[in-house]
C-alpha cells in the first residue's frame, strides 16, 4: 500500500463531524427508492485517481446519492455525468461514465478530490465542517507535491479551502488571496522557491463553476465551457490532446 492509498482508508474511517457522520448514515439506511436494492457506502469519500498524478480536480463534497452510495468521487450523479463525459471528450478518461467502484473507469494522469469529504445535508457543509476536514485535503497535496502541476477547482466555496490548503502544504499563495471566478488563472510558486505555473516547482490554479445540477441546467456552466478550463488545465499539466 502507498501513501495515498493509506490516506484514502484513513479518509474513510473519519467521524470527526458529528452532523455529516449522522446525516450520511441515515441517507445510507434509508435510501432512495431507485436505489433501494443497492448497499450505500455510507463513509467519507476518498479521492479518486493515480498517486502521481499531474493535474487534481478539486469539487465540493460527495451527492447524498452519489458518492455516499458508490463510494467514489462524483460516481452515480448527474453532477458525476457532466464531468466524467468532458473529461473523455479531452482525452483524460477511459470512457464518459462513471457509476460504481468496479465499472473500469481510469483517469489518465488526473485525480478528483474534494474539501469535504462527507455528504452534508442540502449539499451544503458548514465553514467549520470544511475547516475540520481540511488537513486530509493538505495531507493528499503535499502527497501529490512531486507531481501535481495544475489544479482545477470548481466552485467558490472549493475554492475558499483550497487556497489555505495549499499554503499549509508547501506553495506560496499569492496575497491578496486571488478571488474566485470561473476561467481564473493563477500562477503560484512553491513555498521554498521556484517559478510558479506548472514548471517543475510551481503549478497553475484554475476556477471553474461548479458541475452542479443547478448551473448545468441553467447553462451557466455548459460543456464546452467545462471542456475549455478542464484541456487548458492539462495542457498546462502536460496532460491530454
Amino acid at each position: 500500500m502507498d501513501a495515498l492509498d493509506d490516506l484514502d482508508l484513513r479518509v474513510s474511517g473519519c467521524r470527526a463531524c458529528p452532523r455529516l457522520v449522522d446525516w450520511r448514515e441515515e441517507v445510507a439506511r434509508t435510501k432512495r427508492a431507485a436505489f433501494a436494492d443497492q448497499t450505500y457506502w455510507g463513509r467519507p469519500v476518498p479521492g479518486f485517481g493515480p498517486p502521481d498524478a499531474r493535474l487534481l480536480i478539486i469539487g465540493l463534497a460527495p451527492a447524498a446519492h452519489g458518492g455516499n452510495r458508490t463510494g467514489r468521487m462524483f460516481t452515480g450523479d448527474r453532477s458525476g455525468d457532466v464531468l466524467y463525459q468532458a473529461l473523455y471528450d479531452v482525452g483524460l478518461a477511459s470512457q464518459p461514465t462513471s457509476v460504481a467502484m468496479d465499472d473500469g473507469l481510469e483517469l489518465y494522469g488526473v485525480r478528483i478530490t474534494a474539501p469535504v469529504h462527507c455528504a452534508p445535508p442540502d449539499n451544503k457543509p458548514t465553514p467549520g465542517e470544511r475547516e475540520t476536514c481540511r488537513p486530509w485535503l493538505v495531507q493528499e497535496l503535499r502527497l501529490l507535491r512531486p507531481t501535481v502541476r495544475a489544479v482545477v477547482v470548481l466552485g467558490a466555496f472549493g475554492w475558499q479551502a483550497t487556497l489555505p490548503a495549499l499554503a499549509e502544504a508547501g506553495w506560496r499563495v499569492p496575497r491578496p488571496r486571488p478571488a474566485f471566478g470561473h476561467g481564473v488563472r493563477v500562477g503560484v510558486d512553491r513555498s521554498d522557491g521556484g517559478d510558479g505555473g506548472g514548471g517543475p516547482d510551481g503549478l497553475d490554479l484554475f476556477g471553474c463553476f461548479h458541475v452542479s445540477q443547478r448551473n448545468t441546467f441553467t447553462g451557466k456552466l455548459t460543456p464546452a465551457m467545462l471542456r475549455e478550463v478542464l484541456s487548458t488545465a492539462a495542457r498546462a499539466a502536460g496532460l491530454g490532446k
